[in-house]
């Protein structure tokens, strides 16, 4: 199954004309979140996406609430907003959890989600499938510009018990387009340019 994997648009435009063009040679589009700035803008990119007519797995960052995201998606026929529950594409499960993780210093305008409530929404995650998540797991693609670890236990977590074969996230901007294996599991901190890979299920 080929992916175009992409996070933080933050209200970019031109990135997101970019992704619609890249969809068009894959088989699944995943969106891990913050197209909005501060739940400002959301229509500024997903209007353009829109036109993917694809497959397209997204939850929301830490920029937007579920709600939000699924009320600006109206439009999008092929996308799937998923916050803590799952889905099937092609065979294959999905599961996804929005918002910062841990809570971030940003304030009270951050969507954000501590471990313990992490971990709940994370519980329902299929063994062997694909995690989409905006905040990365711990120690991973989660160092930021002072090269500090931003990531969250409880992710990490999950995925260590759960063996995804996949892991899309976001969130940590320095970190773009990083990938590492964590176990048995690809981990990719996505970026706006987007980044095209291929996973075999069989």
């Amino acid at each position: 199954m080929k992916f175009l994997c992409f996070s933080d648009l933050h209200r970019n435009r031109e990135a997101a004309r970019n992704l619609v063009r890249l969809a068009e040679e894959v088989d699944v589009v995943i969106g891990a979140g913050d197209f909005a700035n501060r739940h400002e803008g959301l229509p500024d990119t997903l209007e353009i996406l829109a036109d993917i007519e694809k497959p397209s797995i997204l939850v929301p960052g830490n920029g937007e609430t579920v709600e939000e995201l699924r009320s600006a998606t109206e439009g999008w026929t092929s996308a799937t907003v998923l916050h803590g529950e799952g889905c099937e594409v092609g065979g294959v499960p999905f599961w996804g959890v929005g918002g910062g993780i841990p809570v971030t210093p940003f304030g009270d305008w951050s969507y954000d989600f501590d471990e313990t409530q992490a971990t709940e929404l994370l519980s329902g995650c299929e063994q062997g499938g694909v995690l989409v998540v905006h905040s990365p797991p711990l120690d991973t693609v989660d160092r930021d510009s002072g090269r500090r670890v931003r990531g969250s236990q409880s992710i990490r977590d999950c995925v260590l018990t759960k063996r995804p074969r996949l892991v899309v996230c976001g969130h940590i901007h320095d970190d773009w387009e990083k990938q590492v294996t964590l176990e048995q599991s690809l981990v990719l901190n996505a970026g706006p340019r987007g980044v095209t890979l291929e996973i075999d299920f069989d």
